[in-house]
């Protein structure tokens, strides 16, 4: 099966906030512009899935028009992680402690009492599990960055807890509005 996975278009909000699972808005100017960059180069009339947070849906919900895909289906396994008491407020402001006992136990720590990258990698892996069970040749899935580096992640066989820690390792580096295409 190839995946084309898709980050959302970049929120419209303050620069440096932490926002994870938090639903907050695309510019339209934004997400037309995403949109534009993206229809031409992925494939027509196939599944489109989507996290179920706003700066997702919408741009699935046009690119599935775009490409005669019918409607995205919404998936909460893709949703980006859970910061608890962390989002939406700006990473300066979170105590400097709290973030040094995150980056000491990438995969296990619960940033602001809410998921670790464990729990999100086991939900993950279970979205990627029942797209499998579909046996579409192509996918289209339109998610956050910490999701995708998750799907890339579980693509290298490894054990869940060494995927999640590759995930929670790797360099940030997917782009705003940016596809990846993957095989599994």
């Amino acid at each position: 099966m190839q995946l084309i996975l898709i980050r959302h278009p970049a929120p419209d909000i303050a620069s440096g906030l932490c926002y994870g699972r938090s639903d907050v808005p695309v510019a339209a100017q934004e997400l037309n512009r995403v949109r534009a960059s993206l229809q031409n180069s992925l494939p027509r009339q196939v599944p489109v899935y989507s996290s179920p947070l706003s700066r997702c849906l919408q741009l699935a919900t046009l690119l599935a028009q775009d490409l005669h895909a019918g409607t995205p289906q919404t998936d909460a396994r893709l949703m980006e992680m859970d910061f608890g008491t962390w989002e939406m407020q700006t990473w300066h402001d979170i105590e400097h402690a709290a973030i040094d006992a995150w980056a000491a136990d990438l995969v296990h720590y619960r940033p602001g009492g809410g998921e670790n990258v464990l729990t999100m990698a086991t939900r993950v892996q279970s979205f990627l599990q029942h797209l499998l069970r579909e046996q579409h040749a192509t996918v289209i899935v339109v998610c956050h960055a910490g999701t995708i580096r998750l799907i890339t992640a579980l693509q290298s066989a490894c054990s869940l807890e060494k995927a999640a820690l590759l995930a929670a390792s790797s360099a940030h580096k997917i782009a705003y509005g940016s596809s990846t295409t993957i095989d599994f």
